[in-house]
């Protein structure tokens, strides 16, 4: 992946190891999902970073999804996305209060919990 300055690049790292696991297979097969997320640094839909979180092949990737269409993509800033990514802020609160904005199934959005990535590791 390329170098990049947001906080959430570390956590997709662990996610890529994490989709790896027994514990990772698992959250693939049960929801074969595709996500796409664009994390700004500071304000949703400036200078954003996109990522994929592939729970159809278990992978993560950089850049914009390229088979077709994301189930679902979700906009946030990097600590929005970490508070969620870690359990501190619940999805469906966020969106409630526009810390998210979510294009897409909303079915498969609801899957989007702190549950499929990887418990934290000290921040």
């Amino acid at each position: 992946m390329a170098k990049s300055s947001l906080k959430s690049a570390a956590l997709m790292e662990q996610m890529k190891a994490h989709l790896s696991t027994d514990a990772g297979k698992d959250i693939v097969k049960k929801l074969n999902l595709v996500f796409q997320l664009n994390i700004a640094p500071k304000k949703i839909g400036f200078n954003e970073e996109i990522f994929v979180v592939d729970l159809k092949k278990g992978e993560v990737t950089q850049g914009p999804y390229e088979g077709g269409k994301p189930d679902a993509t979700f906009s946030f800033t990097d600590e929005d996305f970490i508070k969620i990514a870690s359990g501190k802020m619940n999805p469906q609160i966020a969106f409630m209060r526009g810390a998210i904005k979510i294009k897409g199934s909303m079915s498969a959005a609801t899957k989007f919990t702190p549950d499929i990535f990887p418990k934290p590791s000290k921040m």
